[in-house]
């Protein structure tokens, strides 16, 4: 009996799996997914801080479309020019449409997106005595100077607030929230006098009161070099339109008394 031999058919080699080409791989898809990613966060700035160029982005990109699409069919050179000029001119007509209210609101001499900055003036003498150290400690803060701390309390020995100044000064605060009439006088100038520099280390001692100083305590101050902050230096300073404590030389004895509450 005869047998028919069969034959085996030969088999394709496999590919060899590649650890480095696979590598690659996943490296070029970890960079495409990092740049899409950036692209979105762009876009989504964009989109949130000015509307106006997103819908020129948007418009952008429907051009762009566009312009591919016509090239696959066939379309003439001079009429894919000519229907690209328009989408342009609409795009500009609407991010102009789009800026004109900014522009309306605007101050005159500012630019749309320009945010006004307004500097708060506080009512000090209505403040608690925590709040004014508060209050005092935030300002130094504002106006650049470091490692800024209240520690004003039961045996403080005259500092309420501590801070370093933008130049390396270490300064030293005491901080007296008063009643109008009711000033700082010598007695507790002197205080302050005696603990400031040889206890605190203090290379600018100043003392601030929402009130005003008598005329032995402003006298005592600059004999001694501290800086008196009274309710007029303390408003110019809350509002910017002084120079910081650190910045000036103690309080003349003729400044001793408070302005008019009218006058700036």
């Amino acid at each position: 009996m005869t047998v028919t031999e069969r034959r085996s058919r030969p088999r394709r080699p496999g590919r060899r799996f590649d650890l480095r080409a696979t590598a690659v791989l996943f490296g070029l898809v970890a960079v495409g997914l990092s740049i899409v990613g950036w692209i979105v966060r762009m876009a989504s700035d964009v989109v949130e801080r000015r509307p106006a160029w997103a819908v020129v982005l948007v418009l952008g990109a429907v051009v762009a479309g566009f312009v591919r699409r016509r090239r696959r069919s066939g379309y003439s050179a001079a009429g894919l020019a000519r229907r690209t000029t328009e989408a342009l001119e609409e795009a500009t007509a609407t991010t102009l449409e789009a800026l004109e209210p900014q522009r309306a609101s605007a101050p005159a001499g500012e630019e749309p997106g320009d945010e006004e900055t307004t500097v708060p003036v506080l009512d000090h003498g209505s403040l608690s005595p925590d709040e004014f150290e508060q209050a005092i400690a935030g300002l130094c803060v504002r106006d650049g100077c470091a490692a800024v701390e209240v520690v004003g309390g039961a045996g403080d020995l005259g500092a309420d607030v501590v801070a370093t100044a933008p130049d390396g000064r270490r300064i030293v605060i005491q901080c007296k929230r008063y009643a109008d009439g009711n000033k700082v006088g010598s007695e507790e100038m002197q205080r302050f006098g005696g603990t400031c520099f040889t206890v605190h280390e203090a290379d600018v001692a100043i003392l601030v009161t929402s009130s005003s100083f008598t005329a032995p305590a402003a006298e005592y101050a600059e004999q001694c070099g501290i800086v008196c902050v009274d309710e007029r230096r303390l408003r110019n300073w809350s509002v910017g339109r002084g120079p910081v404590p650190w910045a000036v030389s103690p309080l003349a004895q003729g400044e001793t008394e408070p302005l008019d509450p009218d006058l700036p």
